[in-house]
């Protein structure tokens, strides 16, 4: 048994900090070292406990994580930590202020809590610099043939376990979707913009039908889908009894997932 990963996690939602805890902390090479609900704790922790990463909330109350980044920054004696930043949706102008700072990775709320063990992991193996460790919203997937068939095969596998109809037409858009986004994640940034237009040119249909469509395989899905299915890629961060994701949310979540298979094996 090798060293320990030492985390801390900042976060106001303490319910999220708890589950975060009990998933963490039962896994053999993660030790949780410290839980913070604001930016002032999470800064004093980092101060005390040196830990290997940072699993950060881009807004937190007293200070936020742009403002822990700088002072991880400013402070040159420290060994300096990998940075996980959780973000949520209408977040991108300080999302690419947190990408200035140094973040290594961003995940977008909600998660999969396997897909964040892998990537605490791959973040802080000593990988040399040239393997695909940063794991940053701006580094698309290298992509030929034979990978791109493989992705697809993948979408397919995805959306065929959560129980969306290959017959309806929200299907054919979900794949490309989750496609498109894996190619260039800032697509979700742009989805009534750019994600829906680029569908809807492809089906020769509008941009409104692409959402509908969406929403519409989304509903079956959680009409018609298998429940443990569910849980086991949503249920980790949201209740799949009361709430579905938002088209964003869906997209972002199983690309997120294609991402990870085709970097981290």
């Amino acid at each position: 048994m090798g060293k320990k990963i030492k985390i801390i996690v900042a976060d106001d939602n303490r319910s999220l900090c708890q589950m975060l805890q009990n998933s963490l902390q039962a896994q053999e090479d993660l030790m949780i070292v410290g839980i913070a609900n604001n930016g002032l704790e999470a800064w004093e922790l980092i101060q005390t406990q040196e830990p290997d990463l940072i699993i950060l909330d881009l807004v937190m109350p007293n200070l936020d994580g742009l403002g822990v980044l700088e002072r991880i920054n400013a402070r040159t004696t420290m060994i300096r930590p990998k940075i996980i930043m959780l973000t949520a949706f209408g977040q991108e102008s300080l999302t690419h202020q947190a990408m200035m700072l140094g973040v290594d990775y961003f995940i977008l709320k909600p998660f999969d809590l396997e897909i964040l063990s892998k990537r605490i992991r791959a973040l802080t193996q000593d990988i040399p610099s040239s393997a695909p460790t940063q794991f940053t919203t701006t580094s698309p997937v290298v992509t030929t043939a034979g990978s791109t068939l493989n992705l697809c095969v993948e979408v397919t596998t995805m959306m065929h376990q959560i129980g969306i109809p290959a017959h309806v037409k929200g299907y054919q858009y979900i794949r490309d979707a989750i496609l498109m986004v894996v190619e260039d994640v800032s697509l979700l940034g742009a989805v009534t913009k750019e994600l829906y237009p680029g569908i809807a040119k492809k089906f020769d249909t509008a941009p409104s039908r692409v959402e509908r469509g969406i929403r519409h395989a989304i509903e079956l899905a959680w009409e018609r889908g298998h429940t443990d299915t569910l849980k086991r890629i949503f249920g980790y961060s949201m209740n799949i009894e009361r709430q579905k994701p938002t088209n964003s949310e869906f997209i972002a979540l199983l690309a997120d997932k294609l991402r990870v298979m085709s970097k981290v094996s």
